[in-house]
């Protein structure tokens, strides 16, 4: 978990999504236990930061309640309970503003040992930590102001750091705008008008630097009544000797720069990257940037040979055809010629030789950009020259490495994205690229909430490609944002104008891949075609099975860069899978390739299925969860070529895993869109797998009359206690959505009678079964009895699901028995059960439970918290009773407090979620029914 406090209190979970915490006490808590993180923070303290000088009567109290309400939020792990106070477990890197400071450090400390590269690029990553330019850090702790001045002196001081160490790289006429505006936020900041001094003389601008000395000297005096300090006494000093050490970098020799051209555009969302370069070259003589074309490798060795402090030269073999033209052009762009004429008695001396004659005793670091099409002759000659010139350093950039001995390969992924839903979309370096160069583009550009969620759609669409997101914000010339991100279907045909002046390959999207394609041999095109049918990559198991070719060919694509390797799998980035799937549909082989998947899918999913029962329950979760875009895939194509009974079997045998990751929405449309292939009528043999089907087209709620009709006629074709021999999970679908008979006594007769002849997971939910019936005819020490049994059969099956089951049974029996303390330890207890096992619906029924419990506690507060993160859940997943469960509690707690108005509405909403025909959801709507009722009564009453 990582907490951010430099700005508003945010806490994110592993999954990097942002942890609800409630109300502003909670998060000044929360600010304050991470400002000290992993050091226990005495209760007065906390008292002090969260209330200020007068704190309210009873505070201990209020205090132990809000840590209550914290440690619901986070976890009890995460906040720790001490003698002498509290402490949030986390260490200094789970916090940005520690780690803004160890990098702060780190970038001084580099700075004064005269490594300004290295300084730059520790103070960027530093400073970007801080989520907004004006963010106020401990903005939820208001008490907290000696904390929040120190981090912002702390702030300024990194800035002013930063700045100096590109002062120290030559990059003065950069800097003068900065540095302008900060003064006049600082104006008696004496460090940064001697850097504006040094900077503004360092770009050719002599008299100015003296007027910026003369506006200081006069604002001193009239402010604080005191002289120029030393510091910028010896900047005026040195402008008016024009000493050229004020003007230069810290090397004060002039480094030579061959080929490097001056960039045009601003640099954007590398510097971590940056930062790696700089410390592998350090570290060794030999780094290579590999990546797919458009990933922004070029750049990054630009960028990363600017701060080079010594000589530089940069190499662009994209124009070389041939391989023997390698050392000649590494000669050129040294300005290398053999200006002698040649004869008998005097021949030419070949490249390789006059290369490594200039180079043996010279410093210097050799960019060779764009290696791919030359890699063999690259390697041997980078290797020869590496081996000949010990001040040699290489920094290559290609699709591929040069696979040389000490070689330190740094892929290059494309841009971070952010997720679908984001507060800031801007905190990630996609998007603030796009927005960059659209307002270059389109001046007046600005992300707002109009916009942002389309340009996030177009960055996610187009993988965080840095020059795919180029050439998308340049169409913002002619078409607006939503135009852009309606096309990108057509992505090819839409991105297919880039700089004139660009290297061919890189002026379309289309040529950048092309480029890529080109140089891959038939069996790796023949792989690379038949990989586009994978949806979200593959194992390597899986591609040889799917594809009919040998991992090793699939290793070679990634070698170069056509696919890359996450978590043990191999995925294309959309736009090389897009290209690939035009080759796979030139080469005629798009159905044989998609049966293929479709069967490789099938008995996966017969696999999982039986096992997602069992102790091996997490590891097949995570494996579907790995697979599930191929296994929706897999069901559309066998639904839209007709392969009915394929489709079926692969939909019933996915319904377990679909139900227990809350995957609602999805794969009811997945369901619909069979069920209207199929018709009313199941397929001969196939009565189970159509039912479920029927079951899960409607398990998202919002049933029309037509949905109805197919349940009531999925009910005539099983019973509710049928029986499944081939869809296990059948067993549990029926029950929940049709119920039981009219009389709960015979159901409870027919279950007990089944039960000896079940299967061990069939009989662990026919206990759960006859507990609920048990528990609806008033039979308590019965229904416990049954709980109890089905606890310990789900146990011995280690069914994680199943242990959530019934602990949820057992929690709604003790809250009918109003015993609310332990009500609330079993929906606690489901519920961090449901939350190992990331199931969304169970966690948002868990928190709708402890609501119910909390809210009879006399904790409204703490029922609103819970409620309403089950709500968030449920409206993200499509699980309507649960969202209508969470909207009821929400309603009862506002009719709690008397406010009416907001009662009515939230309940009317629940009301109207609240699917109709479910068995499952009747108590629910009783509920609703009767809060809307009292909300009438109390209306009128007044």
């Amino acid at each position: 978990m990582r907490f951010q406090i430099l700005g508003p209190t945010t806490a994110l979970g592993e999954d990097g999504e942002p942890v609800a915490l409630g109300g502003p006490r909670v998060r000044a808590l929360l600010t304050l236990l991470a400002l000290h993180a992993g050091r226990i923070v005495g209760a007065e303290q906390l008292v002090d930061g969260m209330y200020g000088p007068r704190p309210p009567e009873g505070v201990a109290n209020a205090l132990q309640s809000q840590v209550s309400r914290l440690r619901r939020a986070l976890g009890k792990d995460v906040v720790e309970f001490h003698p002498a106070g509290y402490r949030l477990v986390a260490g200094p890197d789970d916090v940005d503003a520690h780690r803004f400071e160890r990098l702060a450090q780190a970038g001084r400390q580099a700075l004064e040992a005269g490594d300004p590269a290295r300084a730059a690029a520790l103070l960027r990553e530093a400073l970007e930590l801080w989520r907004e330019a004006g963010a106020r850090p401990l903005a939820d702790a208001p008490y907290a102001e000696a904390a929040a001045t120190a981090l912002e002196e702390l702030r300024l001081a990194a800035t002013e750091d930063r700045i100096q160490a590109d002062l120290d790289l030559g990059r003065h006429r950069e800097l003068v705008a900065e540095l302008s505006r900060l003064i006049a936020a600082h104006p008696l900041r004496e460090r940064l008008r001697a850097q504006l001094m040094r900077a503004l003389y360092g770009s050719g601008r002599q008299a100015e630097a003296l007027t910026v000395y003369d506006e200081a000297r006069k604002i001193l005096d009239e402010e604080l009544g005191v002289e120029p300090g030393a510091e910028l006494a010896a900047a005026h000093l040195a402008v008016l000797r024009a000493d050229p050490a004020l003007g230069a970098p810290a090397v004060r020799t002039p480094a030579q720069r061959h080929g490097l051209r001056a960039q045009l555009t601003s640099f954007v969302g590398r510097a971590e990257e940056l930062a790696q370069v700089g410390a592998r070259l350090q570290a060794g003589r030999l780094v290579t940037l590999i990546g797919p074309g458009g990933a922004g490798k070029t750049r990054l060795a630009i960028e990363a040979a600017e701060r080079e402090p010594g000589d530089v030269c940069f190499v662009p073999l994209a124009p070389v055809s041939d391989e023997a033209d390698v050392p000649v052009a590494v000669l050129t762009a040294l300005d290398i010629r053999d200006s002698l004429l040649h004869t008998t008695d005097r021949p030419a001396v070949d490249p390789v030789t006059r290369l490594v004659t200039a180079l043996a005793d010279r410093k210097l670091l050799l960019v060779l950009d764009n290696c791919e099409h030359l890699i063999a002759a690259t390697a041997e000659l980078t290797d020869l020259l590496l081996a000949s010139c010990p001040g040699l350093r290489v920094l290559a950039t290609g699709r591929e490495a040069l696979g040389i001995t000490g070689e330190s390969i740094l892929p290059l992924a494309p841009l971070r994205l952010p997720p679908p839903e984001v507060d800031d979309p801007l905190d990630y370096p996609a998007v603030r690229l796009f927005a960059d160069r659209a307002a270059a583009v389109q001046p007046g550009f600005a992300m707002d909430a109009d916009n942002a969620a389309q340009v996030v759609r177009i960055c996610r669409a187009l993988d965080g490609l840095p020059l795919a997101i180029e050439l998308a914000a340049a169409r913002l010339r002619t078409l607006p944002v939503s135009e852009v991100a309606a096309r990108l279907d057509d992505r090819f045909r839409l991105l297919a104008r880039g700089s004139r002046t660009a290297l061919p390959r890189h002026q379309t999207l289309r040529a950048v891949v092309a480029w890529s394609w080109d140089l891959l041999d038939e069996s790796e095109q023949r792989l690379a075609r038949r990989l586009s049918v994978f949806v979200g990559g593959a194992r390597p198991e899986a591609a040889e099975r799917v594809c009919g070719l040998p991992e090793d060919v699939l290793f070679s694509l990634a070698e170069k860069s056509l696919v890359e390797v996450v978590g043990g799998r191999y995925r294309m980035l959309e736009t090389i899978r897009a290209y690939c799937a035009e080759r796979l549909a030139e080469s005629g082989e798009v159905d044989t390739m998609r049966d293929a998947h479709t069967a490789y899918y099938l008995d996966l999913v017969l696999a999982a299925d039986a096992r997602l029962r069992t102790g091996a329950q997490m590891e097949w979760l995570a494996r579907l969860d790995e697979e599930s875009d191929d296994l929706n895939a897999a069901i559309r194509w066998a639904s839209a070529s007709g392969q009915v009974e394929t489709a079926l079997r692969l939909l019933a045998h996915s319904a377990c895993y679909w139900y227990l990751r809350g995957d609602r929405v999805t794969t009811a449309h997945l369901a619909a869109a069979l069920l209207a292939r199929i018709g009313s009528t199941a397929p001969e043999g196939m009565d189970e797998e159509y039912v479920m089907c029927v079951l899960v087209t409607n398990w998202h709620g919002g049933m029309d009359d037509e949905q109805r009709d197919l349940i009531a006629a999925a009910r005539g074709l099983l019973a509710w206690n049928y029986l499944p021999k081939r869809v296990e999970f059948l067993m549990m679908l029926l029950a929940m959505y049709t119920g039981p008979p009219d009389d709960f006594s015979a159901a409870y007769e027919t279950i007990v009678q089944l039960n000896p002849v079940l299967p061990p997971w069939q009989e662990a939910l026919s206990y759960a079964g006859a507990a609920f019936v048990l528990q609806s005819l008033g039979r308590v020490e019965e229904a416990l009895d049954h709980f109890q049994r089905g606890l310990a059969a789900f146990k011995a099956i280690g069914d994680r699901w199943g242990i959530v089951l019934v602990l949820s049974g057992l929690g709604s029996l003790y809250q009918e028995q109003h015993d609310y303390p332990r009500a609330y330890a079993l929906a606690d207890e489901s519920l961090t059960m449901a939350r190992e096992l990331a199931a969304k619906t169970e966690i948002a029924e868990a928190l709708c439970r402890r609501g119910d419990a909390l809210q009879c506690l006399g904790d409204p507060d703490g029922a609103r918290a819970d409620y309403a993160v089950a709500a968030d859940l449920s409206r993200r997943n499509g699980s309507m009773e649960t969202a209508a469960w969470a909207h009821l509690g929400l309603g009862e707690v506002a009719l709690g407090r008397g406010d009416l108005e907001e009662a009515r509405t939230v309940l009317t909403q629940a009301r109207e979620e609240c699917p109709e025909g479910w068995y499952s959801a009747a108590d629910t709507r009783t509920r609703i029914d009767a809060a809307l009722a009292e909300v009438s009564r109390l209306v009128s009453e007044r």
